[in-house]
């Protein structure tokens, strides 16, 4: 009974992530199996413990052990993001009077550079579907828009119909937490996307309705592990398969504007980061690829 009740105040607080402060399904997933997690490890302490109950040492004591399972430094860092939220929000709620986490360091995120495809893969890629079919010319415009707009695979397959302007050349997408985006299309991705309306969607829909505006052959509204298996596809086609993720064309896309010239802040718009930084890892990478290609090519490197 103890454990249901526990399991009633995470679902209170989630509810309130995602009520009041507009989190994303992704990030209710991961704090409620953060919550839980930290939950069953005090179990195993004591069979009476309780989430509210718990005290900074215990807090402290979780944290190392999950350093023990040498956990990930980005996966560390959110379950101190998921604790820190659960306690401020049980002392608003004054369910406690003391914050077990307050002025809890968190731990150091290591940067690790994404991983992109050059400008000839990527052309390689995107020339890998077979347009004579429905399918192909359906994950031609699939791979051309990921490519055009950097959407996330989630925003992807979020869009709508009527989330595509091509008479103005962009789309709007919603990201993290919910927030709108304007990204544009690009002449490639909508010719990609009018050929797809054109000859596949509504042969996909067979009378069904569906907002969707990408769709798999039975009218249902595409998958990102479907994403993911037709980038994998096509990147074994092209000799290119092992350096693919959902990302990597998001990455991609980042990493050829910035070294074609663009601004910084306009890819950052385009992305949808909150913050200039995450988007600087990029000339990081840039960076390394320009002193590799010097000590290659210089003749006094």
């Amino acid at each position: 009974m103890k454990e249901v009740a526990e399991n009633a105040e995470i679902e209170t607080f989630l509810d309130y992530m995602l009520v009041e402060k507009g989190a994303s399904p992704n990030t209710i997933d991961s704090y409620r199996y953060d919550l839980l997690d930290f939950f069953h490890y005090l179990r195993q302490g004591s069979a009476n413990a309780v989430l509210s109950k718990a005290d900074r040492k215990e807090v402290i004591a979780y944290l190392a052990f999950c350093r023990k399972k040498q956990m990930a430094s980005k996966t560390l860092s959110r379950k101190v993001s998921a604790l820190r939220s659960f306690y401020k929000f049980l002392l608003l709620d004054k369910v406690i009077d003391k914050d077990p986490t307050a002025n809890l360091e968190s731990p150091k995120l290591t940067k690790y550079l994404p991983g992109v495809l050059l400008q000839s893969e990527t052309d390689l890629l995107l020339s890998a579907p077979d347009t004579t079919t429905r399918k192909g010319v359906r994950d031609k415009a699939v791979l051309e828009t990921l490519y055009a707009t950097g959407m996330r695979v989630s925003e992807l397959v979020g869009l709508h119909l009527d989330d595509i302007h091509p008479e103005f050349h962009y789309a709007k997408c919603f990201g993290k937490g919910g927030k709108e985006r304007i990204v544009p299309l690009g002449s490639y991705a909508e010719a990609a996307i009018d050929a797809y309306l054109n000859q596949c969607r509504g042969v996909f829909l067979k009378g069904k309705k569906n907002p969707s505006l990408f769709l798999n052959q039975r009218g249902g509204t595409l998958s990102r592990q479907s994403i993911w298996t037709m980038l994998k596809q096509y990147g074994d086609q092209v000799g290119i398969g092992d350096a693919l993720s959902p990302h990597t064309l998001r990455h991609s896309l980042a990493a050829h504007m910035l070294e074609n010239g663009a601004d910084l802040r306009t890819v950052q718009e385009i992305l949808g980061h909150a913050d200039l930084a995450t988007t600087q890892i990029y000339t990081q990478l840039l960076q390394k690829t320009i002193t590799e290609e010097f000590k290659k090519y210089h003749p006094r490197s």
